[in-house]
């Protein structure tokens, strides 16, 4: 003990109450600073017995029912017992207390249930001359393990609301000699006041660990919301939060190049986590029709139907007019020559690839050629006939405008809207009082669209602009966007596939280098694919013919690889 420490060189006090007091505050400071569960609760039943000299100890939790009492701890010195927490689990060892028997009577012969019940210490001095327990369990254990099971106190422990949560059995208090003896007063009065301090701490910690339960539920429930609106989109708030800590613990602590000195604790992984959560959340107000479009002529309905429709009029006007030709040549006496026939299924067989072109280019894809885009302009200019003789455009400005998309089902109109989802979700997080250590959430949720070169959006931001973790729910992002089976305008794409994509958006400056290298090289890409990914996705991936690595701070010889 250091001279500041000592109460004998500040006060001169060497009292051993005083010693003893001193003793229960700095174990209440240790009880209020511990944040887990379990060492919490060894820390109470040790320093319980520490402060009345027990031999021995359990401490009991009551069940969320409030109608019996669970062991949680159990500790003897004499029989070398330690269950529960550091030491062996309690497991189905000790049956519970019930509260009450079956005829629902209270179970006051029952000194843990009737201390619970009555909210009141139980001291007794010697169960073996005890009338008013029932400790035949008590005895029957001391027969078979040898013990003599002396004193007992046994203290409810009560939350800010007056319930008891838990109850403080203490066994045995032991004199200087070793032997048993009974608690005196200011043994009850130490227990009773470390009890009080114990069941804050526990309510405390409870409260916490329910308030963070409950808040990641309600996290979960938005990204379950969000993916529901759209069944192409499905899981993808689910499976983005998995890709991102992944990724974010394979950076931790490693060194990798590029990534020096960056680490992540316990705290900053559940920040990063509940950032991945809810990183689309401002998709709440994306309209319907836009999140849904599966196709590039969906509004209300496919409006493919109606082009269909337009060129089921030019086929029949097609037979039409080759029956008319038909009846003609009939009429004087001859047949439709072979040429004029072959003229007709020519015509008809073009109607029917141009068709096909046409419902193919609409479910959208992640390339369209300049080829592509020209015919359908040039279909565009074809006519047909509505039944006042009319002529009409097969296609209007609008149909050809959106089956030229290149690149999903979007237009650029509505690409804006989805854009727009990152400006809600950000003026959505950043009205939210998040708590110190969730501080950072909006930036890490806002900044998985940003690019390495500043021309993403919401912001702009540059990749100097960006901490680690944004940066790792780009990549994530878009490893769960390119992977996802559920996009109905491309089948679901294979690892070697999606990474060489990514490989390309690296060398645009889109995706983070040194982050996609680790990605490769750490094979954070299979862990992923092992849980999300269809087998027939999971192909082989040679790293060397990879784009995106030679721009990473780390070479191909110090990853290992060939």
């Amino acid at each position: 003990m250091s001279s500041e420490a000592s109460p004998s060189n500040n006060t001169g006090n060497t009292n051993p109450s005083y010693e003893r007091i001193r003793r229960l505050n700095a174990i209440g400071i240790a009880l209020s600073a511990q944040s887990d569960q379990t060492q919490l609760l060894e820390m109470i039943l040790s320093s319980a017995r520490e402060l009345t000299r027990s031999d021995a100890g359990t401490l009991y939790m009551v069940e969320p029912d409030g109608e019996s009492l669970r062991f949680v701890m159990v500790q003897n010195d004499k029989l070398n017992i330690h269950l529960g927490g550091s030491g062996a689990p309690v497991g189905n060892n000790f049956p519970l207390i019930p509260l009450h028997l079956p005829d629902g009577t209270p179970n006051e012969r029952m000194i843990a249930a009737w201390a619970v019940l009555n909210k009141k210490t139980a001291n007794i001095a010697d169960a073996y001359h005890e009338q008013g327990f029932d400790f035949s369990g008590t005895r029957a254990f001391d027969a078979k393990t040898g013990y003599h099971s002396k004193s007992f106190l046994t203290v409810p422990l009560r939350n800010h609301e007056g319930e008891v949560i838990a109850a403080l059995q203490l066994l045995n208090k032991l004199n200087n000699s070793g032997e048993p003896v009974p608690f005196d007063e200011s043994d009850q009065d130490i227990a009773e006041s470390l009890a009080s301090q114990a069941a804050i701490a526990l309510t405390n910690r409870r409260l916490i660990d329910e308030l963070r339960t409950l808040f990641d539920s309600f996290t979960q429930v938005i990204a379950s919301a969000i993916d529901s609106k759209s069944a192409h989109t499905g899981a993808h708030c689910r499976r983005v939060p998995d890709a991102t800590l992944m990724l974010a613990e394979a950076a931790s602590g490693t060194n990798f190049p590029g990534l020096e000195g960056f680490s992540m604790s316990e705290e900053d992984m559940y920040e990063l986590k509940t950032a991945a959560w809810l990183h689309d959340c401002g998709k709440v107000v994306t309209p319907h029709h836009v999140m849904e479009k599966s196709t590039k002529l969906e509004t209300i309905v496919d409006r493919i139907d109606w082009v269909t429709d337009r060129f089921e009029i030019l086929l029949r006007d097609l037979e039409i007019e080759r029956l008319k030709e038909e009846l003609a040549a009939a009429r004087a006496g001859t047949e439709l020559n072979a040429e004029r026939l072959a003229f007709y299924e020519q015509l008809q067989q073009q109607l029917a690839d141009d068709l096909s072109f046409l419902q193919n280019a609409n479910t959208g894809g992640e390339f369209m050629a300049d080829e592509h885009i020209a015919r359908v302009e040039a279909l565009g200019q074809q006519g047909w006939l509505d039944l006042k003789g009319e002529r009409h455009r097969l296609l209007n400005d609008d149909e050809v405008m959106n089956l030229s998309i290149r690149r999903g089902t979007l237009n650029q109109e509505e690409r804006k809207i989805m854009e727009g989802h990152m400006v809600h979700t950000l003026a959505m997080l950043e009205q939210l009082p998040f708590p110190r250590h969730l501080k950072r959430v909006p930036e890490y949720a806002g900044g998985h669209h940003e690019r390495m070169d500043g021309k993403g959006y919401p912001r702009g931001l540059t990749r100097e602009q960006m901490s680690i973790p944004a940066r790792i729910m780009g990549i994530a992002d878009v490893f769960e966007a390119l992977t996802a089976h559920e996009r109905p305008y491309k089948k679901p794409m294979p690892l070697s596939q999606a990474l060489t994509i990514m490989g390309r958006m690296v060398e645009d400056n889109h995706l983070d280098p040194d982050l996609y290298a680790l990605f490769v090289y750490k094979k954070v890409y299979l862990d992923y694919a092992k849980k999300h990914l269809k087998p027939e996705q999971m192909d082989e991936v040679d790293t060397s013919a990879l784009p995106g690595l030679k721009l990473a701070s780390i070479t191909q010889t110090q990853a290992g690889e060939p």
